[in-house]
């Protein structure tokens, strides 16, 4: 084990401006914390993210944990699982990898044009799989709005409305994410559908707040419109951070767009026996 005021080598990295520190523990571990996780997301002393994923050795290509920016775990993260996929695949020359998760195994692919994709799964639909506090059915849950609830690894609530623009996401979502109805908290959704397969979203992330773009909750929201019958299977999906492709398979929901590696850097040690 690394002690901790050992420099720390990190990626950062986004995907639609939804940012993540990576840290890749495969060569050399790292033991990371809730006390260094919302260390690193502080945006004015540390390095700031929305999420946090450390990589390490499995029996796919790699397995992936993630930490949100309030120094809880979570089982799923889209965006920096597309975004880790990307690096792999140009680090090995391999057109395809698959990661493991506390998700279960998603497969990544190159789609071409700079474009990663990558299956987050079969969409959990029973009310004690997202998970709820009751048996309720997750189609239209009984509160004002009457949202679809939806697990993608991690909690999701999905509310359809006329103007996404229009709702005070900052103080709706905080309000949303500790609703009693989900024990584990739930990432939050407004989406406006603009078209008859397109769809305008903004997201509140649980642990985390306002995101430009959430890979997992995109993934949410095309399955819960589907469902809903709003749209078809396959959507484009516009966020304040650009556009993904999602589309609900027999295999799983995929999840297609834009990755960025921006820099590498390194935590120095006194940044770390600070802790």
């Amino acid at each position: 084990m690394q002690a901790m005021t050992d420099p720390m080598p990190f990626m950062k990295m986004h995907g639609l401006g939804n940012d993540f520190v990576v840290v890749d523990a495969r060569l050399r571990e790292h033991q990371m914390t809730s006390n260094l996780a919302r260390a690193l997301a502080d945006r004015h002393r540390g390095v700031g993210f929305d999420q946090l994923a450390v990589i390490t050795a499995g029996e796919a290509d790699a397995h992936l944990t993630f930490w949100n920016a309030d120094g809880s775990l979570s089982a799923a993260c889209g965006n920096a699982t597309r975004c880790i996929a990307r690096h792999l695949m140009d680090e090995t020359g391999q057109a395809a990898v698959t990661l493991t998760t506390d998700r279960g195994a998603l497969p990544a692919r190159d789609a071409g044009g700079g474009l990663t994709s990558v299956n987050m799964g079969q969409p959990m639909l029973d009310w004690a799989d997202v998970p709820l506090s009751e048996d309720l059915d997750t189609l239209e849950l009984p509160i004002d709005g009457r949202p679809t609830a939806t697990g993608m690894g991690n909690p999701h609530c999905t509310f359809f409305v006329d103007d996404a623009e229009a709702v005070p996401l900052a103080q709706f979502g905080a309000r949303m994410e500790v609703h009693p109805l989900f024990p584990e908290r739930t990432n939050v959704q407004v989406v406006q559908v603009t078209g008859p397969d397109r769809m305008r979203m903004r997201v509140w992330e649980r642990g985390t707040g306002i995101t430009l773009a959430s890979g997992s909750s995109s993934c949410a929201v095309a399955v819960a419109a589907a469902r809903r019958g709003l749209t078809g299977r396959s959507v484009t999906l516009d966020l304040d951070g650009g556009t993904l492709q999602v589309d609900w398979r027999d295999d799983g929901v995929w999840m297609t767009g834009p990755t960025a590696h921006v820099f590498t850097g390194t935590l120095t040690p006194a940044f770390l026996a600070g802790l």
